[in-house]
């Protein structure tokens, strides 16, 4: 079993809320009303541009150049492909770069990014991982399901966003984090020290579930 899977294991509770929450279910069938992700796509690139400081900070965190060279993929990643994908998607409605860029955070999000730029500064490598791990493996896991679903993906509006998840290339970024995962916990994981692991995994997981929850209450604004 990978550390990431009895983290998962461990809390289940946790990870179906946000996995399978509302916002996720609407989104494979294609009943997501659009403002809800628009507001979403905004707020997620919001959320990218401090997941790429996050994935910096492992570098600074790393104590081989295997691990800098793992962190330094993660940002380019995101600065090369997650924040185009969002730009093209939100240009579809005739939001700029600019549009972006200038929106204000909401809560939600800087409740999320600033847990895990804080997981990572006051902790080690591993401390971050367990932060970033729930949404960088997990989706990957949601676009894999939507895309396996069934659904007609073909009119679903929501398509190019989980095509981009279920794709081969993300399927890889996930993949390989799970792997560097283990790497890391099989240099400084203990028993002794899972609890904070898998509690720093439980409350990424929670921010997860309020991050959708927001994308969900624009729809009612």
């Amino acid at each position: 079993m990978t550390l990431f899977e009895r983290l998962k294991a461990d809390a289940a509770p946790q990870w179906a809320s946000y996995t399978n929450h509302d916002f996720v279910r609407q989104l494979g069938d294609a009943s997501l009303p659009q403002e809800c992700f628009r507001h979403y796509l905004v707020q997620d690139y919001l959320f990218l541009i401090q997941f790429a400081r996050a994935y910096a900070l492992g570098v600074y965190k790393s104590p081989t150049i295997d691990d800098m060279r793992q962190s330094l993929e993660g940002v380019k990643a995101i600065l090369d492909a997650e924040l185009d994908l969002h730009v093209g998607l939100c240009g579809d409605w005739g939001m700029s770069r600019s549009d972006i860029e200038n929106a204000p955070e909401e809560t939600p999000t800087m409740a999320y990014t600033r847990f895990v730029l804080d997981a990572g500064m006051s902790g080690d490598l591993l401390d971050l991982q367990a932060a970033l791990a729930p949404c960088i493996i997990g989706y990957a896991e949601i676009g894999a399901r939507l895309q396996d679903g069934g659904a007609d993906h073909a009119g679903n509006p929501y398509r190019l966003w989980i095509g981009e998840y279920a794709g081969d290339d993300y399927q890889k970024v996930a993949g390989g984090f799970s792997c560097w995962l283990d790497r890391t916990a099989a240099q400084v994981l203990t028993e002794n020290r899972y609890p904070r692991v898998l509690s720093i995994f439980e409350k990424a997981c929670r921010l997860e579930s309020d991050f959708w929850q927001m994308g969900l209450d624009a729809g009612s604004r």
